[in-house]
Parts: structure tokens; C-alpha cells; sequence
């Protein structure tokens, strides 16, 4: 573990619904009294899930960190779809789901394996002209996006009870889960949004390793700080 007077290296948190990411950083920035403290790739609040907070010089490898392939769970509500690709947002069309057979779904997915271009939804963190294009979606504006090459390393279908569908996927850094769900629903003929998200991966990193907010909300400081790798032990598990 990293030292604990002047810790520097990668905490695991398993983020709770409703939060953003920079609420569970400045909630361990208090905890720990720490103010170098940044996070691996935003998980939009109705996600929940695994969330890396670099600390002290773990900042300098933040990036080389979210360049790793990620692992989410999810749902996808079929017949709905919304202003974000997912359940936060406005209605904008429904349409009947058709009676699918599971052939059908899974001819679905493996239309978005392997390479293929996504276009980031407007209510992503990508800046335009220096501003976050969710910014600009708030103020009810839409502007052109570049489509991004993303990949899926692998899929599978968890749950079929439609509306409902639960699934896992592997995928690249820069991946949209919203929108791949959102595209899913497309070829379906029915549209579809993300009703729920967990990621459950990141790179060698796992979930059942995190500790919870409510554990750095609640418990004790030194625990919280016992819990930082230190940076040999993140270098270690990446096989670096």
C-alpha cells in the first residue's frame, strides 16, 4: 500500500447512483485532506461502479490509465427513445416493441463488434471550442460531432425481458455506452435508451477490489488511506 503520509498512487471506488465523478473526488479530497487528487474517465450519475482517483503523483499517470479497455453491465429499455440516450432524458419517440426472438437481439449487437464509428452523443464531455459539448446540449444547442473509431472486444446478452435487456461489453477507451445501446435499439426498428450502467472493469482494475463512497464518507480516514495503491503496486497489476 502507499504511504500513508504523503500517499501517492490509485484508489479504487465503487461510485454511488446520483453522483458525478468530481463529487466523489472532492468528497475524498475532504476525507483525506488532499487536494492533488483527479479521476479516470467520468461515469454520468445514474451510473454506478468502479471510478480510479489518481492521488499525488498518481496524477502523472492518469492518462496512460484511461487509454485502458473498460468493462460495463447494463440495461437497455427498448421501445423508448431519449433527448441523452439514456433514462435522464426527454421522451422523443416511442414506438411497440416487436415480439424479438433472441437470434434477433444478438444479430443486433453483432452489427457494433470489432472496429466501427460512433458518433459521441451531445450530452458527452467532449469540448468544442473549449466548451463541453453537454454544455452547450443544455442550452438546447446541437452542433456537428466527429465520428470516433471504437471498439468491442466482446459482448454478452445477460437477460432478455423486453422492454428490458441486460448485457456486458468490453470496449475502448472513448466508447459510449448510451450510444450503443441507443444504435442497437435503431437496427431493432424499436429505438431503445441506457435505463442502467455499471462499470465493472477498468484495464486490470475491478470493482470487487473498491471501496464505497459510503465507506470514505462514513469511515475511518487511515482505512481510506490504507486502501491507495501505491504506484509499484499499480505498475505490478498492469503488467507493466
Amino acid at each position: 500500500m502507499s504511504s500513508t503520509a504523503n500517499p501517492d498512487g490509485v484508489l479504487l471506488v465503487d461510485k454511488a447512483e446520483g453522483m458525478t465523478s468530481h463529487d466523489v473526488v472532492a468528497l475524498t479530497r475532504r476525507k483525506l485532506e488532499i487536494r492533488k487528487i483527479g479521476h479516470c474517465g467520468t461515469l454520468d450519475p445514474i451510473a454506478t461502479g468502479l471510478l480510479l482517483l489518481t492521488i499525488g503523483r498518481g496524477t502523472k499517470i492518469q492518462d496512460l490509465l484511461m487509454s485502458e479497455d473498460k468493462e460495463y453491465a447494463g440495461t437497455l429499455m427498448l421501445g423508448v427513445s431519449t433527448s441523452t440516450q439514456d433514462r435522464q432524458g426527454e421522451v422523443i419517440e416511442e414506438k411497440p416493441v416487436p415480439e424479438l426472438k433472441e437470434e434477433e437481439i444478438r444479430a443486433a449487437f453483432d452489427k457494433y463488434r470489432g472496429d466501427f464509428y460512433q458518433m459521441p452523443p451531445m450530452v458527452s464531455a467532449i469540448k468544442q471550442g473549449g466548451v463541453p459539448l453537454y454544455k452547450l446540449a443544455r442550452q438546447g444547442k446541437v452542433v456537428e460531432r466527429e465520428p470516433r473509431l471504437v471498439h468491442v472486444y466482446r459482448y454478452s446478452i445477460d437477460r432478455i425481458a423486453l422492454p428490458e435487456i441486460d448485457f456486458t461489453v468490453v470496449c475502448s477507451k472513448g466508447f459510449y455506452v448510451r450510444t450503443y445501446v441507443h444504435d442497437i435499439g435503431d437496427v431493432l426498428g424499436c429505438g431503445g435508451h441506457l435505463k442502467a450502467l455499471r462499470r465493472t472493469k477498468s484495464g486490470r482494475f475491478d470493482v470487487a477490489n473498491a471501496i464505497s463512497v459510503d465507506e470514505i464518507k462514513n469511515g475511518d480516514r487511515q482505512k481510506v488511506l490504507s486502501s491507495i495503491l501505491s504506484l509499484p503496486e499499480v505498475s505490478r497489476m498492469r503488467g507493466a
